[in-house]
């Protein structure tokens, strides 16, 4: 170690005394200017916590001298928004679908409105554009579980499937496998069958005739003699190439071993009547309602 009146000889510096491997630590304070700044944050960073909420608590945080809270200018634009539109939302939760759909300014409206909610509540699931992703329906097509009317779909978006509501959609695919219903080979027999209803190629060896007699005993009274669904249960269309799980075979035996019960939310006392009427004319609108 140096001594600490040292002065370096390339740059005329006073050093600290401290040296670590031939290199000197240079004694050059801060300018006044910064530390005084940075002291006056540090009582800025005091004061802020005292007056604006700030340090968070065991359960809650605290509400500091103004009770300042951005969620409440949030909810105060949003009523006063609610104002502006008023009569307009009115109108709109006093008419049927049916009306809203034959009038250009309440159309206009709910599709308005059921677009902006749509993408605050529904598009983490079905995405932004509505073309759904794997076990989320895609709303742009002509394929419904549980119909594409407008008051079909303003009944999913009510009271949702598998929601505990009283009045949800209640159909689930049930866990042949999981359950002991089928044999593992019995349900690699019966994938083959339901990807060969929609065209699609099936294992070498599949037995056509066993999975017909598969399906016809375990599958016919949800989807139908044909495959082709039923809306009432939920049941898909298993012809049409859509598929909202995957048409490989492996996903399809996933699908048979295990089942599926994807919930859909009820918006029912979440949204106000007049907001899920919008939705479900903008959903409807999306090209793929009936």
């Amino acid at each position: 170690m140096t001594e600490h009146n040292d002065i370096d000889h390339v740059s005329g510096t006073t050093t600290t005394g401290h040296e670590w491997d031939g290199i000197k630590e240079l004694n050059t304070p801060l300018p006044r200017w910064w530390v005084i700044t940075f002291y006056i944050t540090i009582v800025w960073a005091v004061g802020y916590w005292i007056v604006y909420p700030a340090w968070p608590l065991l359960w809650n945080h605290t509400t500091g001298i103004l009770q300042y809270s951005s969620r409440a200018d949030v909810a105060v634009e949003l009523a006063n928004l609610e104002k502006i539109r008023g009569d307009k939302m009115v109108a709109l939760g006093a008419a049927s679908l049916a009306d809203i759909e034959k009038d250009p300014a309440l159309l206009a409206l709910a599709r308005a409105r059921g677009k902006t909610v749509f993408g605050d509540n529904c598009a983490p699931c079905h995405g932004t554009g509505a073309a759904g992703a794997n076990g989320y329906p895609n709303l742009n097509d002509d394929d419904w579980l549980w119909g594409g009317t407008l008051d079909q779909i303003m009944q999913t978006i009510q009271f949702g499937a598998r929601s505990g509501h009283a009045k949800s959609h209640e159909g689930a695919m049930l866990a042949f496998g999981k359950e002991g219903v089928l044999k593992k080979d019995q349900i690699v027999t019966v994938a083959n069958y339901v990807r060969s209803l929609s065209g699609l190629p099936t294992s070498k060896g599949y037995d056509a005739s066993a999975g017909a007699k598969i399906f016809s005993e375990n599958c016919v009274v949800c989807h139908g003699d044909a495959g082709k669904g039923n809306q009432e249960l939920g049941a898909p269309n298993l012809t049409d190439k859509i598929w909202l799980y995957g048409s490989d075979e492996a996903t399809i035996i996933e699908t048979i071993s295990n089942g599926r019960s994807g919930v859909m939310p009820a918006w029912v006392g979440r949204l106000d009547p007049a907001t899920i009427k919008a939705m479900a004319v903008y959903v409807h609108s999306l090209g793929g309602g009936k």
